[in-house]
């Protein structure tokens, strides 16, 4: 007899497995802000932010309304309490009407607020700034940690909007930024930037629980409570030297059968995952301060920091001492 109470509980219990999973690999999300702006322009404008890789930008708007033009082409109408995550560091454009052009926003006189957090100010002398466009925005380092493969399958631009319903408890924040935004009391900059971070943090997780949208094969992994085991090993443990098998063992199949179902639903091999969550961790521990390419290639499992080298720059695309030095670059 089918016992639908028990059938309940056991799809409960593999839901809440799922979201553990999801909520372990989110851990490694890194995402903060590295240069926040407060924009006040008088219509008519256009701001054109250029690409930057590897990077996020975040903009909010907390007097509106804004139009969004993307790189492909796409316009979005942005309104007052309006937030948007574009994840993928290309160039857009912020527009008081469609049909306009844009100014480079790196050519706008600045004025510096806090450490990280700068005025922009391109308004008339008017005394009425009610048509002013409040804009607050941040530049932000972007890494999924163990979840990074996702990046590539979000959208170009994450709307706050779509996930109100779902996570009523963001409006707040929205509404504390459009306040200090407003009223620039005292500390506000700072206020802003970390809630800039922490907005931003809810749509990604908002997005990545609400099912990755076209990212199925993640999917299907993470909601495999036995394939995710194995996932979610190579993440506690990086630097071990995991064998096929070993993994295997954690799903609790075969070599063949998990090998094959791993790279059905990741479209990599095992080992190949490894490598890459391997130079992904090490890149961040790099740029971070965090240890030396020596103590990385170590904590990783290497035997020697030439074959890890070669393995970084592989994956990541440059070498270990050129993010060395990015992160030096960076802490100035």
């Amino acid at each position: 007899m089918f016992d639908q109470k028990s059938a309940t509980s056991e799809d409960g219990a593999e839901a809440r497995r799922s979201g553990d999973l999801v909520s372990e690999l989110l851990l490694g999300m890194r995402l903060y802000g590295v240069q926040y702006r407060r924009m006040q322009f008088t219509p008519p404008f256009g701001i054109a932010f250029t690409a930057a890789a590897g990077r996020a930008q975040f903009h909010f708007i907390a007097r509106g309304p804004v139009f969004l033009r993307t790189a492909s082409g796409n316009l979005h109408r942005l309104e007052t309490g309006d937030a948007v995550l574009l994840p993928h560091g290309r160039a857009h454009e912020l527009l008081s009407e469609p049909a306009l052009g844009a100014r480079d926003i790196a050519t706008f006189d600045t004025l510096r607020l806090c450490e990280t957090v700068c005025a922009v100010v391109a308004a008339s002398d008017a005394c009425d700034r009610s048509r002013d466009a409040l804009i607050f925005s941040g530049c932000m380092e972007f890494d999924l940690g163990g979840m990074h493969p996702l990046v590539a399958w979000m959208p170009e631009v994450m709307r706050v909007d779509t996930l109100l319903a779902r996570y009523p408890e963001i409006l707040p924040m929205l509404e504390a930024m459009a306040r200090e935004s407003r009223e620039e009391r005292a500390g506000y900059a700072a206020i802003l930037a970390r809630l800039a971070d922490v907005v931003s943090a809810f749509i990604v997780r908002g997005w990545a629980e609400c099912g990755c949208g076209d990212a199925t094969g993640w999917v299907q992994a993470l909601r495999d409570p036995r394939l995710g085991r194995a996932i979610v090993a190579m993440h506690r443990d990086p630097g071990r030297d995991w064998t096929v098998a070993e993994l295997a063992a954690q799903m609790g199949s075969s070599r063949s059968v998990f090998a094959e179902r791993f790279l059905a639903v990741t479209g990599m091999t095992p080992l190949r995952y490894l490598t890459e969550l391997r130079m992904r961790l090490a890149a961040q521990w790099i740029r971070d301060g965090r240890t030396s390419i020596e103590g990385a290639a170590y904590e990783l499992g290497y035997g020697s920091q030439a074959a890890f080298s070669r393995a970084f720059k592989r994956v990541v695309g440059y070498t270990p001492a050129a993010a060395r030095g990015a992160g030096q670059a960076g802490a100035h």
